[in-house]
């Protein structure tokens, strides 16, 4: 399963950095930036959370929840949370159902060998629900940019 833009986004429940629980379809009434990335503390995703760190004020000013997701466990999230200061939550989806439900968990191949893992993604969700804006296999640098773009042209 895959989704795509123009449909509800699926709901789910996943435990939090600041420990908490998150349920997507509690954060109604505002836009959520929900992004899956491979693992913690590995130099393309400490760029990309960095990255959503230091545009943090800009996106919280267009009313927007960021919220990043691995498969990582809730211990490595806090630990790389705590690492970089990372101010939003980081969700542990052990065992990769969330990314699964939204067709990120893709069979990967690096150095000859075939595993599963997150397909770099990130979805824009309005305050009904409605995935907005898909961005598929993300390139980090100037992916922030780009998002705050997608939501800029919601707006107008």
């Amino acid at each position: 399963m895959s989704v795509v833009e123009g449909q509800i986004a699926p709901d789910f429940t996943l435990p939090a950095t600041d420990g908490s629980t998150v349920r997507l379809s509690d954060l109604r009434g505002k836009k959520v930036v929900l992004y899956f990335y491979p693992k913690d503390d590995t130099p393309g995703c400490t760029k990309e959370a960095c990255a959503f760190r230091d545009n943090l004020g800009v996106l919280q000013s267009m009313g927007v929840v960021v919220l990043g997701v691995s498969p990582d466990s809730l211990a490595s999230h806090q630990k790389f949370a705590q690492k970089y200061g990372l101010p939003f939550p980081l969700l542990a989806d052990e065992g990769a159902q969330v990314a699964t439900t939204y067709g990120v968990w893709k069979e990967k191949k690096q150095y000859g060998r075939t595993y599963m893992g997150i397909e770099r993604t990130t979805f824009l969700i309005d305050e009904n629900g409605i995935v907005q804006r898909v961005f598929p296999k993300v390139k980090v640098d100037g992916h922030v940019e780009e998002v705050i773009e997608a939501i800029r042209s919601l707006e107008a």
